[in-house]
């Protein structure tokens, strides 16, 4: 964060809390004021004070206080929004360039995203930029005008503190279980709710196979059931957030009524009843503010998790090892005796293949739609499954090989954003890029476009010209296990096959394999026919 961002922030935080202090201290006084000028004008009725009591003071003052609590209100919401604002500005530079180098977004790769976990994860920075304006600022003024007014009560009528203690101590322990059982709670929606959503989404992508074997609906019906659950995890939060609300709401009317009480045992009467009377009206405005206990403890325990779920986001790569490192060597040969081919929700496709892979010699996965060409790529790649494979003398698990593979998938996705960009090679030079868009044939048209900082988006391109670019970037890419989903796609015969020699060519070191409609003309390719 840079100095001016960092000072403008310094300041609005300590305008929203001088306004937050002022708008507490205008409601408590608004409250304490105005019993005092009904006692007052009472006792005063009385007695012959009637004719010289001065109400006009105290109803000034009535008016100040309610127009300064308005006032103030509106400026803590201003002030604190825009210092939330400001830090989320420079939190989010940061945090994004963290993101960008953690080891698990790293593994992911930006063609796998999520969309259940960015979801998450865009509630979780929200959660953490308005934490301090949700819970921590509302936090610190209710404590700072407890301990104002039990200080005055433990002067005008300490009897009093026992009752207002109790409730405090029952407020606390109702606090600490909603935080306890809320994080619980918390956690378990947001588990039941991803895997809620994982579940529909791999339904939707196996909607053909799943049709076939009628288990479309059972499928279906089990993913929003899990929408259900979650709910249901929510609704014991909220019923415990209700109990706490509950006794919040008792608080300041058993207060005020205790120091009245207090007050009247210790045989104060008339005009000595005044200031008492002051304070239990305040200890009753306290109490407003008092009915967001339940809010301020959930915005804490979510702020908690947010910072745990984007910390694990942002672990440290293992010792003695850069995080932004990948293991690119790969041993001659990867194989698995016996894979049970499995569809983005689990489910067994077919019978076990037994899968050899090695450089030099592509492997054709061929199949009709729906027969889990691009399931098998996925679980080659660990995205599916944990199955783990043979490599030499040792094993890889599904994690090692997501960090070596590269799964270009056939529905090419092209960012709005320069050229360079899209081609996900920041450090290649230049001649580089144009010998990968040279050798998929898109060369001409990148240099129609505006050459390679020209700002491309996805509707400039035909569904050929994005794949064509999609295929560059496996070009370009440096991992040893390239997995390419019907890479000829949109393209026409002819050029498919011209683009397609000269990527293997360039790519006769590593290990290959390519999933497509119908058995290749490529020689030395071993092809392996897949039934759904």
């Amino acid at each position: 964060m840079s100095a001016a961002i960092r000072s403008s922030s310094r300041t609005s935080w300590r305008l929203a809390a001088g306004f937050a202090f002022a708008a507490l201290g205008c409601a408590i006084l608004l409250g304490g004021v105005s019993a005092w000028l009904l006692g007052s004008v009472a006792i005063a009725g009385l007695s012959a004070a009637a004719f010289t009591f001065n109400f006009h003071m105290a109803a000034a003052f009535i008016r100040l206080f309610a127009v300064g609590r308005t006032a103030a209100r509106y400026g803590e919401r201003l002030t604190g929004h825009k210092a939330a604002l400001t830090d989320q500005i420079a939190r989010r530079v940061e945090l994004f360039a963290a993101m960008a180098a953690a080891p698990a977004v790293l593994r992911t790769g930006w063609q796998l995203g999520d969309d259940a976990r960015l979801a998450d994860y865009l509630d979780d920075v929200e959660d953490l930029d308005y934490a301090r304006l949700r819970a921590g600022l509302p936090a610190l003024t209710l404590a700072c005008g407890l301990a104002i007014l039990i200080a005055a009560s433990a002067v005008l009528a300490p009897l009093s503190l026992l009752p207002i203690t109790l409730l405090l101590l029952a407020i606390l322990f109702a606090g600490n279980r909603v935080a306890k059982a809320g994080a619980m709670a918390w956690e378990r929606t947001r588990s039941l709710r991803r895997g809620g959503a994982s579940r529909l989404g791999a339904a939707m992508a196996s909607a053909v196979p799943l049709k076939a074997e009628g288990a479309w609906s059972r499928e279906c019906a089990e993913a929003l059931a899990a929408f259900s659950r979650a709910d249901g995890a929510l609704l014991g939060l909220r019923q415990l957030q209700a109990v706490l609300d509950m006794i919040g709401t008792t608080f300041g009317p058993v207060a005020g009524i205790s120091v009245m009480a207090a007050a009247w045992h210790a045989g104060r009467q008339g005009t000595e009843l005044l200031p008492p009377m002051l304070l239990a009206f305040s200890w009753i405005a306290l109490g407003e503010a008092m009915n967001g206990a339940s809010r301020i403890a959930v915005a804490m325990l979510r702020r908690n998790a947010a910072r745990n779920e984007i910390g694990h986001w942002m672990q440290a790569a293992p010792a003695g090892r850069p995080s932004s490192a990948l293991d690119e060597t790969l041993p001659r040969l990867l194989r698995h005796g016996a894979l049970q081919r499995r569809a983005p929700d689990g489910r067994a496709i077919g019978t076990p293949i037994s899968l050899l892979l090695a450089p030099g010699q592509t492997t054709m996965l061929v199949g009709a739609s729906g027969s889990g060409k691009t399931s098998l790529l996925k679980q080659i790649a660990g995205w599916i499954g944990d199955d783990a494979f043979a490599a030499g003398d040792r094993i890889l698990s599904a994690s090692e090989r997501r960090a070596q593979a590269t799964l270009v998938l056939h529905d090419a996705v092209i960012i709005e954003d320069t050229v360079r960009a899209n081609l996900f090679a920041g450090d290649a030079p230049d001649a580089a890029l144009w010998r990968a868009l040279e050798a998929v044939e898109m060369d001409g048209r990148i240099h129609e476009a505006g050459g390679l900082d020209a700002w491309i988006r996805q509707d400039r391109f035909s569904l050929g010209e994005a794949q064509r670019i999609n295929l560059a970037r496996a070009w370009l890419s440096s991992r040893p296990l390239m997995l390419l989903d019907e890479p000829t796609e949109h393209l026409d015969y002819e050029q498919g096959q011209r683009i397609l020699e000269r990527l293997l060519a360039h790519l006769g070191d590593r290990i290959v394999v390519i999933s497509t409609h119908r058995a290749s003309s490529l020689r030395d390719a071993r092809t392996i026919e897949l039934q759904p």
